[in-house]
């Protein structure tokens, strides 16, 4: 066997492995990392009222997401929860009776939201694309930490994606997680996000356009760099670790080559 093949060979299988590698982050970088969340607009504080974003993303190349399910659980109620529309969604509230009743104004309350349901009245959100759906919350509880919203994502296609895994402590994230609405400390004012109650959710929504854009931006971004940051990272560590395994295979090909 000609010495001058040899080289072409090994290259031609380093540059198959490395496009293996390549391949592989590309796939974990697409399916690890995009996932349906929730984002408060400035604090939740516990016992106030907050806004805030369900983000969700497409994760598919061949399909829609034409309709959303965000269930919010009935051992934390809230009495009140009030979507704010989005162009192309038609957003419907359902209520369910409490088996104890929701004292808040020195008022009881008899029922709560149990479910936002968005369903698209156009194409919906189209790969490649993510889609916010702005939701005004209150009252948060105040003896909790942390909200689940389980949630159900369904694409053009009929597939339904089921975001209801809770995170166990000291566990890896589930391949499908629940979104997470983690409560700040109670504030004095017990305003959270700055909604100052249910009637005023109109105005909310204006200062979300006018007010609220520089400081909800300012915390949007960073959180984004935060996020942009550690999948960059994952994702390095990744290409690390697979260059690391195609640099021993050839090493290995051409001890064998050169013993040959």
């Amino acid at each position: 066997m000609s010495v001058s093949r040899i080289p072409a060979r090994i290259s031609t299988r380093a540059a198959l492995a490395g496009g293996i590698a390549l391949s592989s982050v590309v796939l974990l970088s697409g399916t690890a990392f995009a996932h349906v969340s929730v984002q408060p607009q400035g604090e939740a504080a516990k016992g106030g009222y907050a806004t805030v974003n369900i983000k969700v993303p497409n994760e598919r190349d061949n399909a829609s997401t034409v309709k959303l399910e965000v269930n919010f659980p009935l051992d934390h109620p809230l009495a009140s929860v009030m979507p704010q529309p989005v162009p192309g969604w038609k957003a419907e509230v359902t209520k369910s009776k409490l088996d104890k009743p929701l004292e808040l104004h020195g008022k009881k309350i008899n029922e709560a939201v149990s479910k936002v349901t968005w369903t698209a009245d156009g194409s919906g959100i189209a790969p490649g694309f993510f889609q916010t759906f702005p939701l005004s919350l209150g009252q948060l509880p105040e003896d909790v930490d942390q909200l689940v919203l389980k949630s159900i994502q369904t694409y053009s296609n009929k597939e339904v994606v089921r975001w209801i895994e809770e995170q166990k402590e000291g566990a890896e994230e589930p391949q499908n997680p629940a979104p997470v609405l983690k409560l700040s400390a109670a504030s004095d004012d017990h305003h959270g996000g700055g909604a100052t109650a249910p009637s005023a959710t109109a105005t909310a929504s204006a200062g979300e356009k006018a007010g609220h854009d520089g400081k909800a931006g300012d915390h949007e971004e960073k959180a984004a760099a935060a996020s942009s940051s550690d999948t960059t990272a994952r994702i390095l560590g990744v290409i690390g670790i697979l260059v690391g395994v195609a640099g021993v295979a050839f090493g290995v090909l051409a001890g064998r080559r050169r013993s040959a």
